[in-house]
């Protein structure tokens, strides 16, 4: 069984917590406390093959970036939160991107967008535009997710596991160019 490590990394308050809990444990967290980090484990299938997700949720708070910066070295692929009802949680995100690719030296590295909390969308300050504009300048996955109505909770998380997969994929081919490995067709929503 594949063990995929996912990291889960935003700024404070966007609701990364709350989707981790969500996809894990099905219950929506009311109450917020700040993480300094948490780790879930759930067996799924995914495309027929049964997986192993270890989440690594970070802290969002800057007071704790030294906790957060040394785990990202460790992810298999990575989940940028944002929140569309907080503008400054979305400029960060390439912030954390950077960050994320200097600390693996690679440009294989998987990452897909959860911009959270579309329920609030009367309290929206990130447009649909923006955030797909950031998905496409990234070239990742981007979807509109609420923690608290369990939107779009798994299909992100599924998301992340097919992009990593897919990169193992290409790097177990450099690795045994006489065995390749067969192209998954399975695509991503997006936004």
């Amino acid at each position: 069984m594949a063990v995929l490590k996912l990291v889960v990394v935003g700024s404070g308050a966007v609701g990364k917590s709350a989707l981790s809990v969500q996809f894990v444990h099905s219950k929506f967290i009311t109450d917020y406390e700040p993480t300094i980090e948490d780790s879930f484990r759930r067996q799924v299938e995914i495309d027929k093959e049964v997986c192993l997700l270890h989440i690594l949720d970070t802290a969002g708070q800057e007071e704790f970036s030294i906790i957060r910066d040394t785990h990202l070295r460790v992810g298999d692929g990575y989940l940028l939160v944002f929140a569309i009802d907080n503008f400054t949680s979305f400029t960060e995100i390439p912030k954390f991107r950077e960050k994320i690719l200097l600390s693996k030296e690679s440009s294989q590295v998987p990452f897909v967008i959860a911009a959270n909390k579309c329920d609030l969308e009367s309290n929206r300050k990130v447009s649909v535009a923006e955030a797909k504009d950031l998905a496409k300048s990234f070239s990742c996955p981007i979807f509109e997710t609420s923690a608290k109505t369990r939107f779009n909770v798994d299909e992100v998380f599924f998301c992340l596991a097919r992009e990593i997969r897919k990169i193992k994929n290409i790097d177990q081919q450099n690795v045994d160019n006489s065995k390749p490995q067969p192209k998954k067709k399975k695509k991503c929503i997006l936004l």
